[in-house]
């Protein structure tokens, strides 16, 4: 029996484990190793959830104890499991563990995809922040006008308790207090659920796909970071980002997605450079020479009619974007540029864990990430906003941060859609999809 260490994030690690490591025999999980989320590494992978197999929990540590690790377990194979990595990244984690006397393993689609007895349409990306929401959320808007009863599922993030956590059905604003939500679950839930959408998400896919296998006649997979899907799509969208032009052969598992994509999407054309967008349709003629290629506008507005032009902003963004996304800006500041909006530097005002961040990420320009895993980082983001010396905050974060942080500033949402132009052809390549599975 090999002794196994999986290297996780919490969401792929425990998918991987539950459909490919806890009904095998050959392989002992000794511990998994948790990096990009603040303080995860405190919990554990429960004993009702790992198995007849396992005495007890296995548990978690932050990524830096690994080689550590390696030697107290007598590790023989470790496992990546988790998105949004450099290539280079993956290969110095790799050498790493080479290093230790471990082997280190990718595990792919055909032994961790969960097939559906419905049809998948699934829209991964190929880094984090790409603009796959506004996707996911077009397709769910064109299955509903055509009459299917559609649900969503998203890429986990159980942050918390894994056992209570299993299957999760966010139908109102009311399921976010019921499952404990964090501000970045919200932010992949709230835009479904305000739009009248179910979207289910959890620890255990198997049992979310039965769920949804019973009322839904179309799943979409909304997938998270540039991970490939837990269920094996009919029709795989990957969207692109012009910003970011290269890291789609340059990312894991994004570049994956790329290969593996019967659409391609290169989003934001409206407001990246051309150079850029260049750059990645010549990835797509060198690499997916005959895959479809849809070219999207990415609209941004603002949720008020009140002339906001030379007033001060702070601008919050989407906290993984900003984070380990790499993105330097969000749509926040591409609004705030639209409508002649200063922005003022959030550095200057970051409290706690924040200021951390901005030490961390050196990347991000003026944006404050929408970081809130925790009350107490709750705590900090809320007083960070009241800090900052602005006339209004634009909140470019899916979450409805006005309604859970109450600051003492005005809070505009921002908005952001695909054109109508591209949702129209995506409402073709639809149809044609869903006639061809009748």
């Amino acid at each position: 029996m090999k002794r196994v260490i999986i290297m996780g994030a919490a969401g792929r690690d425990y998918h991987n484990f539950l459909t490919f490591f806890k009904s095998d025999k050959n392989y002992k999980v000794v511990a998994f190793t948790q990096s990009q989320i603040p303080g995860i590494e405190e919990r554990n992978f429960p004993k009702s959830l790992a198995g007849r197999s396992y005495s007890g929990a296995i548990p978690f540590y932050p990524e830096e104890k690994l080689p550590h690790l390696i030697k107290k377990y007598n590790v023989d194979e470790v496992f990546l499991s988790y998105s949004d990595l450099s290539h280079e990244e993956v290969m110095q984690k790799a050498s790493l563990v080479l290093s230790m006397g471990a082997s280190f393993t990718l595990l792919g689609p055909k032994e961790t995809m969960l097939h559906s007895k419905k049809p998948v349409i699934a829209v991964c990306g190929v880094r984090t922040g790409v603009g796959k929401s506004s996707l996911s959320l077009k397709i769910m808007e064109i299955l509903k006008k055509k009459n299917y009863d559609a649900v969503a599922i998203r890429h986990p993030m159980p942050y918390g308790n894994l056992k209570k956590n299993l299957v999760q059905r966010f139908a109102s604003v009311k399921d976010f207090k019921k499952y404990n939500s964090t501000i970045e679950e919200q932010e992949e839930y709230h835009n479904y659920v305000k739009r009248g959408f179910v979207i289910y998400a959890g620890v255990d896919y198997k049992a979310i796909l039965e769920a949804v296998e019973k009322k839904a006649d179309v799943i979409l997979w909304d997938g998270g970071n540039n991970d490939f899907p837990f269920y094996h799509p009919d029709l795989l969208f990957v969207v692109t980002d012009p910003f970011r032009a290269g890291q789609e052969i340059e990312s894991y598992p994004g570049e994956a997605n790329f290969l593996m994509a019967n659409i391609l999407v290169i989003n934001k054309v409206n407001t990246a450079p051309e150079t850029k967008i260049k750059e990645i349709e010549k990835n797509i003629k060198k690499y997916k020479p005959h895959t479809k290629v849809l070219k999207v506008q990415s609209l941004v507005a603002l949720e008020t009619n009140e002339e906001l032009r030379g007033k001060n902003a702070l601008v919050i963004g989407d906290g993984p974007t900003l984070t380990h996304g790499g993105m330097s800006f969000g749509a926040g500041t591409i609004a705030a540029k639209k409508y002649g909006i200063k922005i003022i530097d959030a550095k200057k005002y970051a409290e706690g864990s924040l200021k951390q961040t901005f030490k961390k990420f050196s990347h991000i320009d003026r944006e404050l990430p929408a970081l809130g895993y925790s009350k107490k980082q709750i705590e900090e983001l809320r007083s960070t906003i009241n800090k900052s010396k602005c006339d209004v905050v634009l909140n470019a974060s899916p979450s409805p941060l006005k309604d859970l942080l109450k600051v003492n500033k005005p809070v505009i949402n921002v908005t952001y859609s695909i054109d109508d132009k591209s949702a129209r052809v995506v409402e073709q390549i639809l149809t044609k999809f869903l006639k061809s599975k009748k």
